[in-house]
């Protein structure tokens, strides 16, 4: 049986209750136990650690291992809030209303679990969702909503799971001018990816970029786990319910595109451009051309003034490494007349833009600069650009497609998985980062943009593609191929030259001879005009 206090004993306990928070919750308070039942609140060390930071600091963020007891703690420290201190307005956000009403049931058992004298304030309003107090202290939970919190001044505020909260930006936006007269805030959560406002608010966190204290608490923290409990508990789990549930790893966490193996190889491999130039320095270069070397420029155009960016890059088909990136807002016309001096600089690169309403500008500028080397997927409408009178350029560049896109991300996605692509951009990395599946679609998580994902995707389609002309490779190899057609023991007036060597030194040259056996034509050289013109350019010269 409990020591009876006198009326002295019990004032000195109320004021120690109320200077030390740890001193309250371990004495006084008890918790539901779901095997249990009702038992004493005993804190680990790393709760009472916890509670120093809530004193010490306005605004804690919390990275949190499942399982841990913080929603517990933060209740139990929300009820010494409005104890022990008059006018505590305190409110707490959850991803829904059961999750908000379990929290205020926690908070009754702490209040019930007390001794009558030790609650100071008589209880004024008690529901389902909140509880008033006779010196003007409530705490209230409500779900998730547009305007929660927004009308009122907040003492504390904690975000339960913030990062699986809906729309949290547009929230936290409305909720933080609550907190200018000297209110207090807790936001605490498992990871759920990379991106939104939870993970920005941590990372700057950490950077020390914000107001933010980050506390960060690992599945080890807790003093009953050890190394068996990690591989029985994980011993089932899916590397991503592992990362969100133990390993507080944001990237592995979510459903990001690149698994957290690629993005931390990309992330390994980033460095600073050896140069920054061009419309306010977001011309990136990280080579310089190279004698000898082609190039493909590929690019992704929005109109200049909008959330979207216009974003280029150039590969080196030799190593497929980029050399040269770019990522601004800018006006179609003045974007093609900067791929016109990029693309000429590096070796006259082929600019393959994608072809939609923006790409149409760029395009038709490029052809009035008089720009050859356009991408066209038809070869018969390469020909007919070249040597017609161009009235065909809407059909340059690429057509984005729902199943082109799955085809250039899935060939994107093997690239840098299999490091065939060699990325140095921070500005890629940070996109490949909040580049996110969302059920069967992929694509940039709300607030953030994928403009240099796409434009590096159709680059590397184009390097790689089977089809494509354009890789070093296999040109190579079809030189390689013709040049050993050249020794060889029959006549030439019994073989059928191959027009590709045959002209392939000639610029342009519709008319190609022919030669066939004499048993059949009797030697006579037979002139016949090719389609497709000169295709010496397929190999080079």
């Amino acid at each position: 049986m409990a020591q009876r206090l006198s009326r002295n004993g019990q004032i000195n306990e109320i004021i120690k209750c109320g200077k030390d928070p740890v001193y309250f919750m371990n004495k006084y308070l008890k918790i539901q136990h779901p095997m249990k039942g009702l038992i004493p609140f005993k804190t680990f060390p790393f709760q009472d650690d916890c509670v120093k930071e809530f004193n010490d600091n306005r605004f804690n963020i919390i990275l949190k291992s499942r399982q841990l007891g913080l929603s517990t703690l933060v209740a139990a420290y929300s009820v010494w809030q409005a104890i022990f201190y008059k006018e505590k307005n305190i409110l707490i956000i959850a991803t829904k209303l059961a999750v908000a009403q379990n929290f205020i049931r926690k908070v009754k058992t702490y209040i019930k679990s007390m001794p009558k004298w030790l609650l100071v304030p008589t209880i004024t309003a008690n529901n389902k969702q909140q509880v008033e107090f006779s010196n003007g202290s409530q705490i209230k939970a409500v779900p998730t909503s547009e305007d929660a919190g927004r009308s009122e001044a907040l003492s504390l505020l904690i975000v339960d799971e913030a990062a699986f909260v809906r729309n949290f930006d547009e929230l936290w936006m409305g909720l933080y001018p609550t907190l200018s007269t000297g209110g207090r805030a807790i936001l605490l959560s498992t990871p759920n990816g990379v991106g939104g406002q939870y993970h920005e608010i941590y990372t700057k966190a950490e950077r020390k970029e914000n107001k933010f204290n980050p506390i960060k608490l690992m599945w080890d923290v807790h003093p009953e786990r050890d190394d068996d409990w990690f591989n029985k508990e994980t011993k089932n789990m899916s590397q991503k319910q592992v990362a969100q549930e133990l390993l507080c790893d944001f990237a592995s966490s979510g459903d990001t595109f690149l698994t957290n193996e690629v993005l931390e190889k990309i992330r390994l491999t980033t460095k600073s451009p050896i140069e920054k130039s061009g419309p306010e320095y977001n011309v990136w270069y990280w080579e310089y051309p190279l004698e000898g070397v082609n190039y493909v420029c590929s690019a992704d155009i929005a109109r200049g003034d909008s959330g979207d960016y216009s974003a280029f890059h150039i590969i080196n088909t030799k190593d497929n490494s980029i050399a040269v990136e770019y990522k601004g807002k800018i006006p179609p016309d003045h974007f093609a007349s900067l791929l016109y001096d990029i693309a000429r600089r590096f070796n006259n690169a082929v600019i393959c833009p994608e072809n939609n309403a923006y790409g149409y500008s760029v395009l038709t500028k490029l052809k009035d600069l008089a720009y050859k080397n356009i991408y066209f997927n038809s070869e018969k409408e390469k020909y007919k650009f070249l040597y017609g009178d161009g009235t065909n350029i809407g059909k340059a560049g690429f057509t984005t497609s729902k199943e082109s896109k799955e085809k250039i991300l899935a060939n994107f996605e093997e690239s840098l998985r299999n490091s065939r692509l060699k990325t140095y951009s921070q500005r890629l990395y940070t996109e490949l980062k909040t580049f996110v599946w969302n059920g069967k679609k992929v694509g940039a998580m709300k607030g953030y943009n994928d403009d240099l994902i796409m434009s590096l995707a159709i680059g590397c389609w184009i390097t790689d593609s089977n089809s494509s002309s354009y890789n070093v490779e296999q040109i190579k190899q079809a030189d390689s191929l013709l040049k050993g057609m050249e020794v060889n023991n029959t006549q030439a007036k019994d073989t059928i030259m191959s027009p590709f060597y045959t002209n392939r030194h000639n610029v342009v040259n519709p008319f190609i001879p022919v030669y066939m056996p004499d048993n059949k034509f009797s030697g006579k050289e037979i002139t016949k005009k090719n389609p497709l013109g000169d295709l010496s350019w397929l190999i080079g010269k």
